[in-house]
């Protein structure tokens, strides 16, 4: 088995790894089909991810597939802190992209400042709803929702 150095910069990515596991415990306002259960985050981060590679053929020009399944994987890691915000919750909606920015600084963070930047930029991106792969990905998110 070949030897691997523990290095900062590895302690760094198994820390976000075990971060980003919290997703699964962060419940959405949607059941599952068959509805025995809220759906979790990272089912929806990871079934949004499938659809991306199923209908990829929709998306018309300019959409990165890689990028697009990045985006959909990376932008709910938000609501491991920030919590998921109902889409009919007006109240809570005042208030979410201030508790989302706080959340993605902390939880980017975490990672060495190279990733940190590039998931942040996929993270913004999203939001952002700019580019192509944006939309499509925010599409695909909103179909999901």
């Amino acid at each position: 088995m070949p030897f691997v150095t523990i290095t900062d910069r590895l302690v760094r990515q198994l820390d976000f790894i075990a971060e980003i596991d919290r997703l699964k415990s962060v419940e959405r306002r949607i059941s599952i089909i068959g509805g025995t259960r809220l759906e979790n985050s990272a089912e929806h981060s990871w079934h949004l991810a499938m659809m991306a590679s199923l209908l990829i053929e929709y998306a018309g020009e300019g959409v990165d597939l890689l990028r697009a399944k990045q985006m959909v994987l990376v932008h709910d890691i938000v609501e491991i802190d920030a919590g998921d915000t109902f889409a009919f919750d007006d109240r809570a909606r005042e208030d979410q992209a201030a508790r989302e920015r706080v959340a993605a600084e902390r939880l980017f963070g975490v990672l060495p400042p190279d990733q940190a930047v590039e998931f942040r930029a996929l993270w913004d991106e999203f939001e952002a709803f700019a580019t192509p792969t944006a939309r499509f990905a925010v599409a695909l998110d909103r179909f999901q929702a």
